[in-house]
């Protein structure tokens, strides 16, 4: 019901009363520029010429950088693709004494913001030694995933994200105040219970034409927090359409003047974090009896656990200390656990799978601002190279 009250217009909802008036949301400049201006040249003819917007991860782990370049021709496969380069020491990855970076394109998608004929590029970044950067993952990864093709290993991760104004408030909150407490906002429906998704429509239907292997979304526990799906995807494939994805989550969030924040933890208190769930399966585990080899790579993980905490964010473990209390979802950063059905423990069977003895299970650990390459290589080297102790091995060529 909309009350007004000397200036004020309140909405009053069964469990909580919010006043419009305080929501102030902090948008970007750009945000605000005529979108009807930008169409008129949008539309202009390009001939024969394609626009190619190289992406990559910077020296943060997280940050995603891109610049565009024209090519003759539309390419019909990533080795008709040069390579490029750029300042490093402007995206924390070299010194600007020896800043030149390559950029090496990997994997090409279709550009949902300028449309076909134009292409959206993922590369690996690769420094002036022609070695991987640091933050250079996805090489190790599909080394390790090149030594397991034969077991077809599946992934499937659930990225949850936040939607925050410019001024890092959380997108549709009262700006001086919290909304109503977690309950309603899970898969929610209304003005009052969804934040936001306009965002996540566009963010959907941008991947789909992409070309980038979305399978859902949906709201999540905290309001202006949700999720989308990618998979399931094979090998490296999972880094690589993940990345997508965000790639255009972030652009599309900058068209709207909103900002998508992957911080485990965005709010401190009693709110839910954001993690980065990864589901995961092999051909054995997929076939009759694989709930015997679910098992075993259970056991093997067990061992493991301060590796994998260690891989699972890009601060190793710091991140996601503030989002795995034994709270709101998760397991405790410090004990591993696993069960059928339980969103408390470090690994869940899901129901279903423990019913039809075989299937996946999902590795409940990572962070939302997970990379996905360190997330999918460190369970392959676990469950199936059977690696032990703190160390990844070193596999020369």
């Amino acid at each position: 019901m909309r009350v007004p009250l000397r200036g004020r217009i309140l909405l009053v909802f069964p469990n909580f009363m919010l006043d419009l008036t305080q929501i102030k949301m902090a948008t970007s400049a750009s945000a605000q520029l005529s979108k009807m201006v930008k169409q008129k040249y949008m539309e202009l003819p390009q001939g024969d010429k394609v626009q190619a917007m190289y992406i990559w991860i910077d020296g943060t782990g997280e940050g995603l950088r891109c610049k565009t370049r024209t090519l003759d021709s539309e390419p019909k496969s990533i080795d008709e693709l040069p390579e490029w380069n750029f300042d490093g020491s402007s995206t924390y990855q070299s010194e600007g004494s020896n800043s030149d970076m390559y950029l090496i394109p990997v994997t090409m998608f279709r550009d949902p913001f300028r449309k076909d004929p134009n292409k959206l590029v993922l590369c690996e970044v690769l420094k002036y030694n022609r070695k991987p950067a640091e933050t250079n993952l996805r090489m190790s990864c599909r080394k390790v995933m090149d030594m397991v093709a034969e077991q077809n290993p599946w992934f499937g991760m659930e990225q949850e994200y936040t939607l925050l104004g410019t001024d890092g408030h959380p997108f549709g909150w009262p700006s001086n105040g919290f909304p109503g407490p977690q309950g309603p906002y899970y898969c929610g429906v209304g003005a009052d219970k969804a934040y936001g998704r306009d965002i996540v429509e566009s963010h959907y239907r941008a991947c789909l034409y992409a070309g980038v292997q979305i399978c859902g979304t949906n709201a999540e526990v905290m309001p202006a927090q949700w999720e989308f799906q990618i998979g399931p995807c094979e090998g490296i494939n999972m880094g690589d359409h993940l990345w997508i994805a965000r790639f255009i989550l972030h652009r599309v969030c900058e068209d709207f003047g909103v900002v998508a924040s992957f911080d485990p933890k965005p709010i401190p208190g009693n709110w839910n974090g954001a993690g980065c769930h990864t589901n995961f399966s092999t051909k054995e585990m997929r076939e009759e009896g694989g709930l015997t080899f679910i098992e075993e790579a259970i056991d093997k993980l067990s061992k493991r656990h301060s590796y994998h905490i260690r891989a699972y964010d890009p601060k190793g473990g710091l991140d996601n200390a503030r989002r795995l209390t034994g709270r709101h979802e998760t397991s405790n950063i410090h004990e591993f656990s696993a069960g059928v059905a339980n969103r408390g423990a470090s690994i869940r069977i899901p129901r279903s799978v423990g019913q039809d003895k075989k299937g996946y299970f999902e590795d409940r650990r990572p962070s939302a601002n997970c990379d996905p390459y360190a997330v999918t290589e460190a369970l392959i080297r676990t469950s199936l190279l059977s690696e032990e102790g703190d160390e990844p091995v070193d596999y020369k060529n």
